[in-house]
């Protein structure tokens, strides 16, 4: 007979870690099917580890902004250390358009409670020394904002799920679902099959094929995005530093020191390399560095250790799709390279649409999630 489980969650990633220790932790059964051979090895992993509720809407924010109480206190409650720091966010403007945006941007996050205000460039420069002040108008700055390690944070959490009872089935890969109308019966995979009373699709790169075995098309389509991470050295630089100025090749870029003193920094390629390719590539270093060394000089002599690629599961219009399809099955899916902040906040919205216990902010909340929206629209800070 199969064992039976009160949630199979497929994908233990950003969003399916955090899942299962949260819904376990409220004595539920539940079971983790994920086709790579460890937690967090596909997308997770490759997160550079910026952590902001600087968003554009009340759902990103308010995810965020509970992600952010959690892995700041994470050490109090659970004694690990995940290298959190409240190293804030900026995003610096160097044309009178961008400073609008920022600006008028800023009315609306005031709005939902969000902890940023305006400083102009001597206050920029003292948080980030040496910034180039040519042209620079000011800066949005949220100090609340942080980081923290995506390998300590991910570890850790597994680890925490195993304690609560949480099982896992690695290196297994799911084929399908028996169904009974709306409601998934069985999650069947390479290995067996099991029945649910709920399953998450937090399958990251592959929500889409997953959504298509409960005849669901959900538009998740991943895009290709490279970082790099220097040599470590000692403190010299605050807030992560958010450029959304376009440049031949790159949409925008952003980089911030760790807490281990290494830079790390990423751009979002312009036009969107399409399709999951993890291989590095040559142009990524030479078009960063050109960026990097534009807006901050003084990184020149920093010698760069590595580099690599992952993906975004991207929407047409930035947001995340989180909500039931039919009777038992939801979809957490469609992240848009920000599955590593939006985790552990989103786990507790999942945990109560699972248990039925939605609260009077929820419905707002996911209402920038809906899966039923016409992705029209488009976030702002995606």
């Amino acid at each position: 007979m199969d064992k039976s489980y009160d949630i199979v969650i497929i994908g233990a990633g950003s969003v399916g870690l955090p899942a299962a220790l949260e819904l376990a932790s409220q004595g539920q059964k539940v079971l983790v099917v994920e086709s790579a051979s460890a937690p967090g090895q596909v997308n997770n992993k490759k997160a550079i580890g910026g952590v902001r509720a600087t968003h554009s809407d009340f759902g990103k924010i308010s995810v965020c902004q509970r992600s952010i109480e959690i892995m700041s206190t994470w050490q109090d409650r659970y004694g690990d250390d995940i290298g959190w720091m409240s190293n804030g966010y900026s995003y610096p403007a160097y044309t009178p358009e961008d400073e609008k945006t920022l600006k008028d941007l800023m009315k609306i996050q005031l709005e939902f409670g969000l902890n940023i205000r305006w400083i102009g460039p001597d206050e920029y420069n003292d948080l980030v020394p040496g910034i180039n002040m040519e042209g620079l108008r000011g800066s949005t700055y949220s100090p609340g904002d942080g980081s923290c390690s995506p390998l300590l944070l991910g570890s850790a959490y597994y680890f925490h799920a195993l304690r609560a009872g949480v099982e896992f089935r690695f290196r297994e890969t799911v084929l399908g679902f028996e169904l009974s109308g709306d409601r998934v019966e069985k999650v069947i995979t390479d290995k067996g099959s099991y029945p649910a009373g709920m399953v998450i699709n937090a399958a990251g790169n592959n929500a889409r094929a997953i959504g298509s075995m409960a005849g669901i098309d959900l538009p998740v389509f991943p895009d290709n995005h490279e970082a790099g991470i220097t040599e470590p050295v000692g403190k010299f630089m605050g807030p992560m530093v958010v450029d959304m100025r376009k440049r031949p090749g790159s949409a925008n870029f952003y980089f911030y020191q760790n807490n281990e003193g290494q830079v790390v920094f990423c751009i979002t390629p312009d036009p969107p390399i399409l399709g999951v390719d993890n291989r590095s590539t040559s142009e990524f270093l030479p078009l960063c560095s050109k960026r990097m060394l534009e807006v901050y000089p003084r990184l020149r002599h920093l010698k760069v250790r590595r580099t690599w690629r992952g993906q975004y599961p991207m929407t047409p219009d930035g947001f995340p799709i989180v909500g039931k399809a039919g009777l038992n099955l939801v979809n957490a899916v469609g992240m848009c390279g920000q599955g590593f902040m939006l985790g552990p906040g989103l786990a507790e919205l999942l945990a109560r649409i699972c248990l039925d216990e939605l609260t009077p902010d929820d419905p707002r909340m996911l209402a920038s999630f809906d899966p039923q929206r016409d992705f029209s629209g488009m976030e702002a800070f995606k």
